[in-house]
């Protein structure tokens, strides 16, 4: 969508809705504006309104009378290009599927598939619902080399201070919006898990002292890593065949007890961002049991991600932006949802009871590799943060919008 930067929307109605947590659409309707085009702004919550309020619509009623509030509201400003950030949220599903019958272009935001110095934008859809080919062959020799990314550099905190700001401005301001439901719990407490969050990173830095030096060590290329998503994660909702995280925890462990070498281990490691949401440690504890697997697997959480991936012999996963960084480190990977890099010659393609013992002897196809990541960095990732600003970038959004060849 950015073969000419923001150029491209010159002239054009551009309608955003639900952003990021955070000021990043109020800025990125900044852009867009300098760039020559009409913006507007739907609010669905006082957390939206927060962030948003100059100019914005916000729409009060129910969801049921949505889609003709929308229709009316699309011809009305005669819209040409939506963006939204997430394309699993029921009211985005909606939307999108409206906009589209109208021919109006859609471009969905997301987290950067490549991290941590990118964000996603693509035409369409995201992860599941992206329109990325599967085949190999697609993907085109690489002529020139990409450019370097601009650091971002860490960006938690600010997004820890706006989520705090937008789930307690979004609670208090229900009774002005009466009607609408978050994907998320819209509450006060979704403060607490965050508290959590930094207690827990603490203490799991005394309890699992030592284990990345053992991974990296005595038990390197003898263990598998199976990475965790978030509980309410819209990956494992939409585009997997389980129903939640624990679902799948048991079904990897179970095929692992059955195939698995009996020389290797299992290492569980729980997702950052759900350090304050989730703790799977009794629930693995108990299976382990059951299984005879209380010596071979290890549930872990802060241990560096890319040392963990060079040592693995193998990775299993759902859908988790993870395996583009397995891939990268050469780690063979199966995946057991649908993802953009499920693709022939990268990753495991056959059934996961095989991949215990066949995954020493895959190696992935180190071009089709490389022709696919830089086609998706050019195609898909712009270079910044939703959270933080890059310095330099001379824009609102301090993200770089560059042209994309």
């Amino acid at each position: 969508m950015l073969t000419n930067g923001l150029m491209n929307f010159k002239g054009q109605h551009v309608l955003l809705l639900q952003g990021p947590i955070g000021p990043f659409f109020s800025r990125l309707a900044d852009d867009l504006q300098a760039a020559g085009a009409i913006v507007h702004k739907i609010n669905f919550n006082a957390g939206d309104w927060l962030f948003y309020r100059k100019n914005a619509v916000n729409y009060r009623g129910t969801m049921v009378d949505w889609p003709l509030w929308f229709e009316h509201y699309l011809e009305q400003n005669h819209i040409d290009v939506m963006f939204l950030f997430g394309d699993c949220r029921p009211v985005h599903v909606m939307s999108h599927w409206i906009a589209a019958g109208r021919g109006i272009s859609v471009g969905v935001f997301e987290e950067g598939y490549v991290r941590p110095s990118y964000i996603t934008l693509e035409y369409s859809g995201v992860n599941g619902y992206s329109l990325l080919s599967r085949n190999p062959e697609h993907y085109p020799p690489i002529k020139e080399s990409l450019p370097v990314a601009r650091e971002v550099g860490s960006a938690f905190w600010n997004m820890v201070w706006y989520g705090f700001c937008y789930f307690g401005v979004g609670s208090l301001g229900k009774p002005w919006f009466p009607h609408y439901v978050h994907h998320r719990p819209l509450t006060l407490r979704e403060g607490f898990p965050w508290v959590r969050s930094a207690w827990r990173k603490w203490l799991f830095r005394w309890t699992e002292r030592g284990t990345e030096e053992r991974l990296s060590g005595p038990l390197a290329k003898r263990y598998f890593l199976l990475p965790l998503q978030v509980h309410n994660d819209s990956q494992i909702r939409i585009h997997a065949r389980w129903d939640s995280m624990e679902q799948f925890i048991v079904a990897v462990m179970d095929s692992f007890a059955r195939e698995a070498p009996a020389d290797t281990y299992l290492v569980i490691k729980h997702h950052p961002m759900d350090r304050g949401y989730r703790n799977y440690r009794r629930m693995i504890r108990i299976l382990a049991e059951e299984l005879n697997l209380a010596e071979r697997v290890l549930y872990i959480h802060d241990q560096h991600l890319p040392t963990v991936l060079k040592h693995a012999r193998g990775v299993v996963l759902i859908n988790s932006t993870v395996g583009l960084s397995a891939l990268w480190h050469k780690a063979p990977t199966k995946v057991c949802g649908s993802a953009i890099y499920d693709i022939r010659g990268l990753t495991w393609q056959g059934p996961l009871d095989d991949f215990w013992k066949a995954a020493p002897n895959h190696v992935h196809n180190r071009d089709i590799h490389d022709r696919f990541r830089d086609y998706l960095i050019r195609r898909t990732q712009v270079n910044g943060s939703f959270y933080k600003p890059i310095p330099g970038a001379g824009n609102a959004t301090g993200v770089y919008w560059e042209s994309r060849s």
